[in-house]
């Protein structure tokens, strides 16, 4: 068994976002982006209406849309990858400025608005878009595209290592744990190049496994020395003090990855709306459109 941490940071909470936020009610935690006209929507902590359904309004009246959470982060940036917004190297494509007017300047670099406060009214009263007084317009920007760049390609380096020692190419089989794991859409995970490329049935939760564990540990003695056995066996590997860590980490920024094949995945989702179709993309866009299902 091996073992090894990766310095992600705090991006997959919401924090260092523009609109982060934790998991509460009144957080984006789905995103969807219809691929010809670049239009959002989404559901909310607490609510099972998608934001163009009849009644969403007021079932978030009380909560309002308030930021957006890891899941929902990650849901966003892939989506804006699959639709073309975001290239391959995480930048936002300023072109499509001219096609929607969700793509906005922003300095020296854009920003995609999923939620504006000044369209919170439209002729549908029961799909206006709550938003609280003092709400604040609700976009992605290029900052938050690097910063969760960054904390996915961490990731990814770290699952790498391991993978190296093993001497495997890519796992039989993945397991996500805590509650963010049992949250996020694996499909959406594999596409931002959050983890390596797996059939997706083989990708599953655990659920708390950490709080499991603890109640384990205090109601089983026995359990406890297994804890202990299994403890003195672990092998970790230390990421910050691996050769290939800094190797790994540069070709995981990509979305989804600079080299990997990606086999799996192009079986599973659509490529054919990406911006800049390079390395494993051109392949993966190549791929029979018979193959591919749209994630959700």
């Amino acid at each position: 068994m091996l073992a090894a941490s990766s310095p992600t940071g705090p991006a997959f909470e919401g924090a260092q976002l523009s609109s982060g936020q934790r998991a509460a009610p009144g957080a984006i935690e789905r995103v969807r982006i219809d691929r010809n006209t670049y239009e959002p929507k989404f559901r909310v902590v607490g609510c099972e209406l998608w934001s163009d359904e009849p009644g969403f309004a007021a079932a978030t009246a009380d909560t309002g849309i308030t930021g957006i959470c890891g899941s929902g982060i990650i849901e966003v940036i892939a989506e804006m990858f699959l639709s073309g917004i975001i290239k391959s190297d995480g930048i936002i494509s300023g072109d499509l400025a001219e096609k929607t007017w969700r793509v906005q300047a922003d300095k020296k670099t854009w920003k995609y608005v999923l939620v504006d406060k000044s369209a919170a009214t439209n002729n549908d009263k029961d799909n206006i878009h709550p938003m609280k007084n003092d709400a604040i317009n609700i976009m992605i920007t290029q900052q938050d595209v690097r910063a969760i760049q960054l904390a996915k390609a961490a990731l990814y380096a770290g699952a790498k290592l391991l993978m190296d020692k093993f001497g495997i190419i890519r796992p039989d089989r993945i397991r996500l744990a805590g509650a963010f794991g049992a949250h996020i859409d694996v499909g959406y995970a594999m596409t931002l190049g959050m983890i390596p490329d797996c059939k997706l049935d083989k990708v599953t939760s655990a659920g708390n496994a950490a709080g499991a564990g603890a109640i384990i540990a205090l109601l089983d003695k026995t359990a406890r020395l297994e804890i202990e056995d299994v403890v003195q066996r672990i092998e970790k590997v230390e990421t910050a003090v691996e050769p290939k860590f800094q190797t790994h980490f540069v070709e995981a920024l990509a979305i989804p990855h600079k080299t990997e094949k990606c086999d799996n995945l192009k079986i599973a989702v659509d490529f054919s709306y990406i911006a800049t179709p390079e390395n494993n993309i051109t392949e993966l866009a190549g791929a029979r459109r018979g193959r591919r299902r749209r994630i959700s």
